[in-house]
């Protein structure tokens, strides 16, 4: 078969595919060009200056599969790939030691202000003194998020004869111990960190998390890396420690704009380190992320199955006609239920009523767990490597099937997501062809249409709590564009899903909860799902 390498990529990973396959190098096409002679070929491989765009895919007759030597795939339209049956894949391993050391670097150098004495010697001072610092031995370092280069962090920083204190909700305390790290609740680690660094991904949950108001509660002198996700850190609030004290100082790589804004308030502070993104630029990585696409690229040619793949995988056309509908409610559903698990989840519970129970529903149960895990996972979750993902985890995942219909409805699903402290239940169907609906919330009966904003509001029966939401979200200028109110069949408690414009700032969603009964609030954001 042919292949296109249509960006530099690794020569190691040239030569996994020239092994079996004829392959092209054929770099900086202009997309006139690219048109042109992609329909020779059943293989392409890109970096991200290569733009895979619906017109490309039209004129890619052969083309089998699309990898990218990398893991953003926004260079590709995913969308017009699947309409085609091309498989897209990504290599999101092979960075993954090369974002950890430089956490580790960026640490080290923040510890012993490397940066700011090398400038200092380079314009011909020598200010000893000046740049006194501190050992990482006997330092308490705080991990925000445990997932591969978390956990690569971990490891190094206590044979650095660090104390590791950890936050992770999707994590078990007996695997965290196991590996020598404490598991504690979030503010208990950003309240007990020497150091602290992120390695989340950035969702409705973790956006502007490192904000005024959890910099107030931090040690003074706590010393802040962000080598993860851009806009974790509000960095007008950062900036503003940072010139204080309260944060002797910061070490970021990641922005919420990038390249960096020439106004940004972090620039010319003497106590800030700052990398252009170089968390994955290592030689190594390059080397690694070619071969591993390489590889994904190989066994998708020789039909054998791809992990990385970020789209949907084939399922007979006969059980897609039937399940295709329910795709997008099934993910939504998801990721719902999983903003309002508590810790970490040990079992999830698909459920399928009515007609649904004949076919074969694996692929919508995958489409769950890709929801559910998405908004908690810093890697991308897809139809492959979700179900690989949950068993990593040790979520127990189990279906339910009764041709019988439930709840008035000719088909639902209903997921069922247990923890080690709560089970809440999350149920949908379709009205008409195609347009999905949650109908029930923890046994409160809904009708909310699964997109944009949700806020999530169970609460006590009573007059003026609902008037007390909206006058809040008005004072903040959120708008709320939909409501509705759901009962129990028990009298006492009720759940308010609110449709809202936009994004509600971490403030105030802590005001939200705050409210005298409201029973918590948790906001979805399924445009990030």
């Amino acid at each position: 078969m042919k292949i296109l390498i249509a960006d530099p990529v690794s020569e190691q990973g040239v030569a996994v595919l020239a092994a079996k396959h004829t392959v092209d190098v054929k770099t900086k096409l202009p997309p006139a060009e690219l048109i042109k002679i992609i329909g020779a070929y059943d293989g392409l491989v890109v970096r991200s200056e290569t733009k895979v765009t619906k017109e490309v895919i039209a004129a890619a007759t052969n083309l089998k599969v699309i990898g990218r030597a990398g893991v953003g795939v926004d260079n590709i339209d995913v969308t017009a790939a699947t309409q085609h049956g091309i498989i897209v894949l990504n290599a999101p391993e092979g960075n993954t030691v090369a974002a950890t050391e430089h956490t580790m670097a960026m640490m080290l150098a923040l510890a012993r202000h490397v940066a700011q004495a090398h400038a200092s010697v380079q314009a011909g001072q020598w200010e000893r003194s000046k740049f006194m610092g501190v050992e990482l031995r006997g330092k308490t370092l705080g991990i925000l998020g445990l997932g591969r280069i978390g956990t690569g962090v971990a490891k190094r920083a206590i044979a650095l004869e660090m104390n590791v204190i950890a936050y992770d909700p999707f994590v078990s305390a007996q695997g965290a111990k196991a590996l020598g790290i404490e598991l504690m609740e979030l503010m208990d680690v950003v309240k007990s960190a020497d150091f602290l660094t992120l390695h989340l991904p950035l969702t409705a949950d973790t956006k502007n998390l490192i904000n005024s108001d959890t910099i107030a509660q931090m040690k003074d002198g706590v010393r802040i890396i962000n080598c993860a996700r851009g806009g974790t850190i509000d960095e007008e609030a950062l900036a503003a420690a940072l010139k204080t004290g309260k944060v002797a100082g910061a070490a970021v790589d990641v922005f919420a704009t990038e390249p960096l804004d020439a106004a940004s308030p972090l620039r010319g502070l003497p106590n800030v380190i700052l990398t252009p993104h170089l968390g994955a630029s290592t030689l190594e990585a390059q080397v690694g992320v070619a071969v591993d696409v390489a590889a994904g690229v190989a066994a998708a040619l020789n039909g054998e199955p791809v992990t990385t793949a970020v789209n949907l995988a084939p399922v007979p056309p006969h059980v897609m006609q039937v399940i295709r509908p329910y795709f997008t409610l099934a993910e939504r559903m998801g990721c719902l239920a999983i903003h309002l698990a508590d810790g970490p989840v040990c079992a999830v519970d698909v459920e399928y009523n009515g007609s649904l129970a004949d076919v074969d529903t694996r692929m919508l149960t995958t489409a769950v767990l890709k929801g559910l895990l998405n908004p908690i996972l810093p890697e991308t979750v897809n139809y492959v490597n979700a179900n690989n993902l949950a068993k990593s985890r040790s979520i127990r995942v189990k279906e339910v099937k009764s041709q019988d219909a439930a709840a008035n409805f000719a088909n639902l699903i209903s997921v069922r997501v247990r923890t080690d402290k709560t089970e809440h239940i999350v149920a949908g169907t379709l009205f008409g062809l195609e347009e999905g609906r949650i109908v029930l919330i923890d046994g409160h009966r809904v009708d909310v249409d699964p997109q944009g904003w949700l806020l999530i509001g169970p609460h006590v029966d009573r007059p003026g709590i609902i008037g007390k939401v909206g006058t809040l979200l008005g004072e903040h200028n959120i708008n709320i564009a939909g409501m509705q109110v759901g009962r129990t069949a028990t009298a006492g408690t009720n759940i308010m899903v609110l449709a809202v414009d936009s994004d509600i700032p971490t403030p105030v969603m802590m005001k939200l909860k705050a409210v005298d009964g409201i029973l918590g609030a948790r906001l979805v954001n399924f445009a990030a799902d």
